[in-house]
This record gives structure tokens, C-alpha cells and sequence, in this order.
């Protein structure tokens, strides 16, 4: 069994990217997935001279060190404006300030979901443009389009099979190649 860390990148605490996030982890079946929100890891925006200043912020360092015990990652990101979310980039600007290969060859599992029917597909193709020079390996990605049709916020999963079926699908294969 390996230990696996998860994480939305939406500030939100309504977020369905979140919901997406628990919903996916619930679903695996090999592997344990400890679910962090990024919001419980919020640094001032990077600048050089905070930075020298005041040095990195404690709680990046700590999860720096989440990540790199980590053996794979699980990753829910919304799309704002066709790119990631200020907290992602902020975050991996003060991770990234020691080390450029900040997420160390891991494996990914990158999820998204929208209210339209765009699904976050937009952010996923700028992640998987980007995630490289990270040093993260994208194994594979799901986005579910039109979250209020396709996801039971009270019972907190997929309602349409087709989608349920296809995140199983996913969630296998991940684990399969982990």
C-alpha cells in the first residue's frame, strides 16, 4: 500500500473541486490518500524580498516535506481564466524556490470539474504542459463537466454513470501504475 497525498487547489470552502477530490479518493482500493487542503497551507504571495526578509514560510516547508513523503499525488484543480488558481501558483512559487523538480518524479492523478461544460478541461492542459518542469509525471487526468447536473453534493458522488464509470476507470489505472 502506498501513502498517497491529495489536494484541491481552490481557495473555496464550497469548492467542487474539492468534492470531486474526496469523491475520487473514495474510490480507491490499493492505496491510502491523506486529502490537505491547500488553503490550510496559505503563504504571503512570493516576492524576493520576503523572501529574504523573512525567509520561506514554515508551512511550506512542511508541506514540502508532505509532498516528498508522499508517493504519488492526487490533484483537483479549477480553471480560472483558462489557468490554475492563484493558490496553486503561488504555492508552487515558494515550493519551487530551493528545488525546480519540486513534485520529484511522482505520479499524478489530476482531476477537474466546472458548473459548464468545459469541465476545467482548459487548466488541464495547461497542467499538463507545466507539470513536466515541476518534475511531475501526469499518469492520468479526469474532468467532469457540468458539476451540478453530474454530482450529488448531499451524498458526495457521481450520479451519471457514464462519468462514474469512467473516473473507476481512471482511479484503476492510476493505481495500476503507480
Amino acid at each position: 500500500m502506498k501513502k498517497l497525498l491529495g489536494f484541491s487547489a481552490s481557495s473555496s470552502i464550497y469548492s467542487i473541486n474539492h468534492n470531486l477530490l474526496e469523491y475520487a479518493v473514495s474510490l480507491f482500493e490499493e492505496n491510502d490518500v491523506e486529502i490537505i487542503k491547500l488553503t490550510d497551507y496559505k503563504a504571503p504571495f512570493y516576492s524576493l524580498e520576503y523572501e529574504k526578509e523573512n525567509g520561506i514560510p514554515d508551512i511550506i516547508k512542511e508541506l514540502r516535506e508532505k509532498i516528498k513523503k508522499s508517493e504519488g499525488l492526487v490533484i483537483a484543480s479549477p480553471e480560472y481564466n483558462g489557468s490554475i488558481t492563484a493558490l496553486l501558483k503561488n504555492t508552487i512559487d515558494w515550493i519551487s524556490r530551493r528545488e525546480k523538480k519540486i513534485l520529484m518524479d511522482k505520479p499524478i492523478l489530476l482531476l477537474s470539474t466546472s458548473p459548464g461544460k468545459g469541465a476545467g478541461k482548459g487548466v488541464s492542459k495547461y497542467l499538463y504542459e507545466i507539470m513536466p518542469r515541476w518534475g511531475g509525471k501526469i499518469i492520468t487526468n479526469f474532468s467532469l463537466p457540468e458539476f451540478d447536473k453530474n454530482f450529488d453534493v448531499k451524498n458526495k458522488e457521481i450520479i451519471t454513470s457514464e462519468y462514474k464509470e469512467e473516473l473507476k476507470e481512471r482511479v484503476q489505472e492510476f493505481e495500476e501504475k503507480l
